[in-house]
C-alpha cells in the first residue's frame, strides 16, 4: 500500500514540473531518463494526483528527463525543506530552483517590475487591502496577483495565510522573487499557454488596469480571435513577421522576439511611460525603450502609422497629466498642508474620489490610449475622469476648503489652463448660440439638449 501524501500543499506541488508521453515507446524512453527518486514520485503521485502527472508527461521537461526530484530536491538547511519518505525536498519550487536550467530567463524576470510586485504587500503600503479591506480579502485577492512574502511554519510547511500563492512578485523563503508558474502554469509549463493573452488576464484586468479588456476591443485582439490557429504559439522559435504574422499577443509586444531583438522575460523593458502612478512620468532610458517597442510595431505597421499612434498616445497622457492629475494632486497636497485634510489615506471622502480618479479612471484612459482601445480611452477613461473631477472632486474640495480657500486654489491651479474656463466661467452666449443652431439643424427644433 502506497503511503498517503502528507499534505495537500506537497501533493499539488511535488511533481510540479513533469509529464511522460502517452506513446508507449516514448514513455519507456522517458522512464529510463528520469532518476530513481523521480520514478518513486511518479509511482505515488500517479495514483493520488493523476492530473498533474499526466500534464508532466506531455511537457518538454519530461522529454528531457527533468523529473519531480530535479526541481524539488533540497538541502536540509533550506528554509522550506521537509523530509518526505526519505527524500529531502522543498515544498515550493522557486525561480532560484528554475535558474539551475533557466538562468538567463530568471535573471531578466528578477530585474523586471513583475518581480517587485510583492513589495507593496510586504509593507505598510498595503493599507487599503490589509486594513481598509482586511487580511482575509488580501489573501484571496491582492496576494494572488501581486504575491507576498511566503511564510514557513516549523517543519517546512507553508502558512495558509500566504499559501497557495502564485503571485508574480512572490517573495520566496530562499530569498528569490517571483513565481514562474504565474505564467507557465504547472505542470506542463507550456510556452504556448504562457503566450496566450489569458495568461496575462489573470491579473491585468478590472477597474484599475483593464489591459485584457482593452486588448480584446482593440484591432489586435480582434485579429487574435480570428486568427489564433495561425500563430504557431507552440514553437520554440517565435519571431514576429517570420514565424507568425496574423496578430500580436501581449507576449509579442512586451516580451517577444523580432528580427532585430531577442525575446526577454523583463516585461517592462519596452515601456517608455509609467501609467501606474497619479501622474505619469517617462521612465529612465525612455527613448531607447520606445525605439525597442517601435521595432515590434514596425514588424506589422509602416513608419507613419507607428509615429502617428505614439503622437496620439503621448497627447492623451499629456492631457490627463496636465488638465486633471497635476492640479488634483497639488490641490489635495495643499489641503493637507493647511490642515483641511488629515495626512492619512481613505479617512475622508476626498481621498476616495482622488484615488479612483487616478487609480481607476485615469489608468483606464492611459491604458486605453496605449493599447488602441478607444472605448477605454474615452468612455471608461477621460469621460469618467472629467465627470468626477468637475462634479465630485472639486465640489468636495470646496466643502473641505471653504469658499475663500477654494477660490484661491482654483485661481492658482485651474485658471491658468484655458481648458477649465468652460467650468469656471461658463460658455459665452456666442458659443451657446452656435451649439443651439447646430443642434437644431441636425435634430430639428426641440431635438437638442442645449437650452
Amino acid at each position: 500500500m502506497k503511503p498517503k501524501i502528507i499534505s495537500w500543499t506537497f501533493g499539488v506541488l511535488f511533481c510540479a514540473a513533469f509529464t511522460m508521453s502517452a506513446v508507449p515507446g516514448v514513455a519507456a524512453k522517458q522512464k529510463n531518463m528520469i532518476s530513481k527518486q523521480g520514478q518513486k514520485c511518479i509511482e505515488c503521485h500517479e495514483a493520488q494526483s493523476p492530473a498533474f502527472v499526466k500534464e508532466w508527461r506531455i511537457s518538454p521537461h519530461a522529454a528531457r528527463g527533468v523529473d519531480c526530484f530535479s526541481c524539488h530536491r533540497a538541502q536540509k538547511t533550506d528554509p522550506d525543506a521537509i523530509d518526505h519518505y526519505g527524500f529531502t525536498v522543498s515544498i515550493l519550487v522557486t525561480p532560484k530552483d528554475c535558474s539551475r536550467c533557466h538562468a538567463g530567463q530568471v535573471k531578466e524576470m528578477t530585474a523586471s517590475h513583475h518581480a517587485k510586485a510583492g513589495d507593496i504587500l510586504n509593507s505598510l503600503d498595503n493599507y487599503l487591502g490589509e486594513v481598509v479591506g482586511g487580511p482575509e480579502a488580501a489573501a484571496v485577492g491582492c496576494i494572488q496577483c501581486h504575491g507576498s512574502k511566503v511564510k514557513v511554519l516549523p517543519g517546512g510547511q507553508l502558512d495558509i495565510t500566504t499559501w497557495p500563492n502564485t503571485g508574480i512578485g512572490r517573495i520566496n523563503p530562499d530569498g528569490s522573487f517571483g513565481s514562474c508558474t504565474a505564467c507557465h502554469a504547472r505542470h506542463a509549463f507550456s510556452k504556448a499557454q504562457a503566450r496566450e493573452p489569458d495568461a496575462c488576464g489573470k491579473c491585468h484586468l478590472g477597474p484599475d488596469h483593464p489591459q485584457t479588456e482593452v486588448y480584446q476591443e482593440s484591432k489586435h485582439g480582434i485579429l487574435y480571435t480570428a486568427n489564433k490557429a495561425r500563430l504557431n504559439m507552440h514553437k520554440d522559435k517565435w519571431v514576429v513577421g517570420k514565424d507568425y504574422s496574423a496578430a500580436p499577443t501581449c507576449t509579442t509586444c512586451h516580451m517577444g522576439a523580432t528580427t532585430n531583438q531577442r525575446a526577454t522575460h523583463d516585461v517592462g523593458t519596452r515601456i517608455s511611460w509609467t501609467l501606474r502612478p497619479p501622474v505619469s512620468i517617462k521612465l529612465e532610458n525612455a527613448d531607447k525603450r520606445r525605439e525597442d517597442m517601435k521595432d515590434v510595431c514596425s514588424s506589422c505597421h509602416a513608419a507613419p502609422f507607428v509615429e502617428g499612434f505614439y503622437r496620439q498616445f503621448d497627447n492623451l497622457v499629456g492631457l490627463y497629466n496636465d488638465k486633471f492629475a497635476k492640479p488634483a494632486t497639488a490641490i489635495r497636497k495643499e489641503l493637507i498642508e493647511r490642515g483641511k485634510l488629515t495626512p492619512a489615506d481613505f479617512d475622508e471622502k476626498l481621498d476616495w474620489i482622488y484615488y479612483e480618479l487616478w487609480h481607476h479612471e485615469g489608468r483606464r484612459a492611459r491604458h486605453g490610449a496605449s493599447m488602441s482601445g478607444p472605448d477605454y480611452a474615452w468612455w471608461h477613461g477621460i469621460y469618467e475622469v472629467a465627470k468626477h473631477f468637475y462634479t465630485a472632486y472639486l465640489p468636495e474640495v470646496k466643502a473641505a476648503a471653504g469658499p475663500e480657500l477654494y477660490a484661491e486654489l482654483t485661481k492658482r491651479y485651474l485658471e491658468p489652463d484655458i481648458r477649465h474656463q468652460w467650468y469656471l466661467k461658463g460658455m459665452s452666449k456666442e458659443e451657446l448660440e452656435k451649439i443651439r443652431k447646430y443642434t437644431e439643424e441636425r435634430y430639428g427644433k426641440g431635438g437638442g439638449t442645449t437650452k
